[in-house]
């Protein structure tokens, strides 16, 4: 079983694995900045979900990296630059809708939880940076003496998932909760969200 084969990886070992993804996690980027900007301009309950979303993607990508899909992908660099430019549209797009959302009191409190968890999951999904990132960062906590490699990628990888949703979320809740404070500003925070999305656009396509 996949969590037996993880037992048999030693403590500090898997310690350091976790501290190492924590770091990660808590560093400001792409996930962190869109649920940050959904937070502040959905409510709490829309920064969260995003948050949701967002690790619903990271698994999806966990998945692919223990199936070989992600090298795979990571081996032709026009699937790599194709993702990074349909995902950088789908930002501005999302840009686009804040810039011109109706700054209703309301609106806050009625967020639609599957559109936002869409939202969060196609944002890092169409991010080809964790492809390449967890074909990196997984193997080096892998040997062949702890059980099959596979057993250990995909374990690894939903504690890495888990522990990421969880940061990306609280950092949705703490900018809804902040926007919260601000909500005779509605419009304000509209166009704040319509300029983050549109920075993670070009900050994407830049690397």
């Amino acid at each position: 079983m996949i969590w037996e084969t993880l037992g048999h990886i030693p403590t500090p070992q898997l310690a350091a694995f976790v501290a190492g993804g924590l770091v990660l996690n808590f560093a400001p980027g792409q996930d962190v900045f869109f649920a940050t900007a959904c937070g502040m301009q959905g409510g709490p309950r829309a920064g969260v979900l995003a948050g949701l979303g967002v690790g619903m993607g990271v698994v999806a990508h966990v998945l692919m990296a223990t199936l070989g899909l992600g090298a795979l992908i990571a081996a032709h660099p026009g699937a790599l630059a194709a993702i990074k430019w349909i995902g950088a549209g789908y930002l501005l797009w999302l840009a686009w809708k804040s810039w011109h959302a109706a700054p209703q009191g309301a609106a806050r409190g009625a967020v639609r939880p599957w559109n936002v968890i869409r939202r969060g999951a196609l944002s890092n999904l169409l991010n080809p940076k964790p492809v390449l990132f967890l074909l990196a960062f997984l193997p080096q906590f892998t040997r062949p003496d702890y059980g099959p490699i596979w057993h250990q990628l995909l374990a690894l990888g939903l504690i890495f998932a888990f522990t990421g949703t969880l940061v990306t979320m609280g950092y949705g809740l703490v900018a809804g909760w902040l926007g919260a404070r601000l909500g005779a500003h509605l419009g304000v925070l509209n166009r704040i969200a319509a300029v983050m999305f549109a920075g993670l656009a070009l900050r994407l396509v830049a690397r």
